[in-house]
């Protein structure tokens, strides 16, 4: 079973800055709390929304352009919508997985000889190389899945799974029969608590 660890929004409705809430991951429940019109609606509209929410009425808004940031009197309106949605396996052994890591990383400093046309630090990658390397993306920790969407104002739309673009449907599969995504009830908004009573 999966659970919220970490949600991360920039450029979200009203969060123009970069907000992250971080969700407890052992037993027991977060609330979030707040005078009426502060956002609380926004943190759930967030989350449907990196899931593949599709509906604008869902997410309150009269065209999917409403999710991004429109601007104030003081702040300029933002090109883009991005929120990343972190789940973690809380039955992942982390300290395994922390053993393997460092023996792996043992095998890879043992002496080998030199080959012709390395460079004379010892390392096997040109400058160029390990600059590129320096500016990958973050790969998320082993156990933890993170979902991200961006939204531009030009219409365009994409969605990564751990790092990497894919499509909706593989992140809608991903969640199939977990409960979690659009057409659930893990999200349920104020209007409709009597619909699901009735």
């Amino acid at each position: 079973m999966l659970k919220l660890s970490r949600i991360e929004m920039i450029g979200f409705k009203s969060f123009c800055d970069k907000a992250e809430l971080i969700f407890s991951e052992g037993s027991g429940v977060t609330a979030i709390v707040g005078p009426n019109g502060c956002g609380k609606s926004n943190i759930a509209d967030a989350i449907a929304w990196v899931l593949g929410e599709q509906s604008v009425k869902s997410l309150r808004g009269s065209s999917m352009e409403d999710v991004i940031f429109n601007g104030t009197r003081e702040r300029q309106p933002l090109g883009l919508a991005q929120v990343s949605l972190t789940l973690v396996d809380p039955e992942f052994d982390r300290e395994a997985e922390q053993m393997t890591a460092e023996l792996k990383q043992e095998d890879l400093f043992q002496e080998r000889p030199a080959i012709q046309g390395e460079p004379a630090d010892g390392s096997s990658e040109s400058s160029s190389v390990r600059r590129t390397r320096a500016k990958k993306r973050v790969e998320p920790r082993p156990g933890e899945i993170l979902v991200t969407r961006k939204l531009y104002r030009s219409g365009e739309s994409e969605y990564y799974l751990n790092g990497r673009q894919c499509r909706l449907r593989d992140i809608q599969e991903l969640f199939m029969g977990t409960g979690l995504g659009p057409n659930s009830y893990a999200i349920i908004e104020q209007g409709r608590v009597g619909q699901i009573l009735s």
